[in-house]
């Protein structure tokens, strides 16, 4: 692995090495591993934190130039692009209903779900996901363990900057309908998002909970219900509202994982 990460780091830097059958042995190679769950663009540290592979990511933008746009069929559809599709599922353990769209180099564990949905390259998806009717895993987004995407989510993709986080979606999650998470975010275990909530690196979070209002951006904290929301800035044409996401109670920690988000959305009246 460090001989491939030395390759992916040198072509990056000279892309006259591009050319050469070393370089692009070790970009196949990377996407393969990709798409196989032998590496991920991000990952847990290990201490509540994420790590950010970049040279996975670099490799990743490599692979888009060093492919010929190819036509192929699948069943009665047509396609015209540089990757080919992910197959296999029945090998793999993963439901894909038809019109549903994972690209190679992209990972699936056993029991994802796919409707009718899109996964593009380098996103992980772990066990247990359901990827709801339209939702689309963009780009690098990782995606955790028994998620639930509901219809019409969007999940971001991120290559560049290399250094950004892709958008994380960490385990237990339920992301109601219409919701869009873009720009890195991070939404921590167990988190329930209520419809329409549009979270980037801007939106202000705000814990309404207590006496006081906390603000938090970039990350919705574990367990977290999350409806969305306004606030008033002044602008120089006046107070106008400021679409932000309002943490309006937690899911109890104690709790089965499917009774307590039943209580989070009946407690606090959550659409979904």
């Amino acid at each position: 692995m460090v001989e491939l990460q030395k390759t992916i780091e040198q072509a990056w830097e000279d892309r006259s090495l591009l050319e050469k059958e070393e370089s692009l042995s070790a970009i196949r190679e990377v996407i393969n591993l990709l798409d196989q769950g032998e590496i991920r663009v991000a990952e847990p540290d290990g201490d509540g934190g994420w790590k950010v592979n970049d040279w996975v990511k670099k490799a990743v933008v490599l692979y888009f130039p060093t492919q010929k746009m190819e036509a192929f069929s699948v069943g009665p559809f047509h396609f015209h692009d540089k990757i080919p599709l992910k197959s296999n599922y029945a090998e793999t353990g993963v439901r894909v209903v038809p019109h549903a769209i994972a690209r190679h180099g992209s990972y699936l564990e056993k029991g994802v779900i796919m409707m009718p949905s899109y996964v593009n390259i380098g996103a992980w998806v772990g066990a247990g996901t359901m990827v709801d009717t339209w939702a689309t895993v963009g780009s690098c987004a990782q995606i955790g363990r028994n998620v639930h995407l509901s219809g019409g989510v969007g999940i971001g993709g991120v290559l560049e900057p290399l250094q950004a986080t892709p958008t994380i979606i960490e385990d237990n999650c339920f992301i109601g309908s219409r919701c869009i998470v873009v720009e890195g975010v991070r939404v921590e275990r167990e988190a329930v998002l209520g419809a329409n909530v549009v979270l980037t690196q801007s939106t202000h979070i705000i814990d309404v909970t207590g006496t006081e209002p906390v603000t938090y951006k970039g990350r919705i904290p574990s367990r977290s219900v999350v409806i969305p929301g306004t606030y008033t800035k002044q602008f120089p044409a006046g107070e106008y509202q400021v679409a932000c996401a309002l943490i309006i109670g937690k899911r109890k920690e104690t709790t089965d994982k499917k009774v307590s988000l039943n209580n989070a959305l009946r407690d606090f009246d959550v659409a979904v």
